[in-house]
């Protein structure tokens, strides 16, 4: 076996490990009535989408190579964001892997927020982050709001979550399922939601779960136990959509059609490689495909360029989309800001095309 291969093997053996080892840590399962994504006991995708087989996962490693990380770099943070932004003013900030910061009409939101060194059940396992947060957790304005997409380790991270709680005591939004496993933590003011359920967070400021392309689970024993979502964040600018952990699926025009064009699409572009990722997790391509489903005045690139949790490379999805977004005859803004980095978002009827 080339060498080059044996390290591929043993980067997807080592998911597998600490699969087994998660068996320990199992999150919580939901209960509740039947629905056309629920059966009683577990979730699933509308139109379903299966979910890639581990060993099938490893075995593609001896066939595909895996792209390029460079071992842990240390970035200066950048600069610190405003405290809030006023009424119709939105601004997005990317952090890292999913964990953006968006602050629209006095209020702040944060999602999948992980500052951990490794998403994980215990600190010594799993991939390890290849660079530092792009905003010191000290430098966050007060957060007023966290949602959570689901609870895979590199989206519900148990110790930044806690960290949030302490310092800044703000209102956790999760899926169905997901509350019992925080308020067992000793969190406050959690709240679960399902598909196309609305929360009131402020003065004409909503947020609505929305549909994803996923799958759940903390352990070997709870697999699609809890519900994975998306979030759209009804402002006085006009919507914006975090996609959370997702496939590309019929969900995105269903969301259009409900909200209407998104002011902003915060979406992901990593873990795309193998291809049989694709069910659950949008590459490049696929992510252009939202953009243009959504008709997204703006989109943000998430989820690349921090844990290797696949083939792909550390750069590799962000140049892709470069090329491709060059290519395409719509001129798609897509922005991929730098780890730390700070926009502000044209209004809706202004925005750049």
């Amino acid at each position: 076996m080339h060498l080059d291969h044996h390290h591929q093997v043993m980067r997807w053996t080592l998911p597998l490990g600490l699969a087994l080892l998660s068996g320990c840590f199992a999150g919580t399962v939901h209960h509740g009535p039947v629905t056309d994504h629920f059966d009683g006991s577990r979730f699933h995708n509308l139109g379903d989408a299966p979910s890639p087989n581990p060993v099938a996962l490893a075995l593609a490693a001896l066939k595909e190579r895996r792209g390029p990380w460079q071992p842990y770099t240390e970035f200066s943070p950048g600069l610190k964001p405003p405290t809030r932004v006023g009424p119709g003013a939105l601004r997005v900030t990317f952090i890292n892997h999913a964990t953006v910061l968006l602050q629209a009409d006095g209020l702040n939101v944060l999602t999948d927020p992980i500052y951990s060194e490794r998403p994980s059940p215990v600190s010594w396992l799993g991939p390890k982050r290849r660079r530092p947060p792009g905003i010191r957790f000290e430098d966050l304005p007060p957060i007023d709001v966290v949602v959570v997409s689901h609870n895979h380790y590199d989206h519900l991270d148990l110790p930044t979550l806690r960290r949030l709680e302490a310092a800044h005591h703000p209102r956790f939004i999760v899926g169905l399922g997901n509350k019992a496993l925080l308020e067992a933590e000793g969190f406050a003011h959690v709240e679960e939601l399902d598909w196309w359920q609305t929360s009131a967070v402020g003065s004409g400021f909503t947020v609505t779960c929305v549909p994803a392309r996923h799958r759940s689970n903390r352990g070997l024993t709870d697999g699609r136990g809890t519900l994975w979502a998306g979030y759209v964040l009804s402002t006085s600018g006009g919507p914006v959509l975090f996609a959370g952990d997702t496939g590309f699926g019929p969900h995105f025009e269903d969301i259009s059609a409900r909200f209407g064009p998104m002011r902003l699409a915060v979406l992901p572009i990593g873990a795309f490689r193998p291809r049989m990722l694709h069910s659950v997790h949008m590459g490049p391509e696929d992510a252009l495909r939202a953009h243009h489903a959504l008709h997204a005045q703006v989109s943000v690139a998430m989820h690349y360029g921090t844990f290797a949790l696949a083939l792909d490379g550390q750069d590799e999805a962000r140049h892709l989309l470069w090329r491709l977004a060059a290519r395409d005859p719509e001129r798609p803004e897509f922005w991929t800001l730098g780890f730390g980095e700070g926009r502000d978002v044209p209004p809706l009827e202004t925005a750049s095309r």
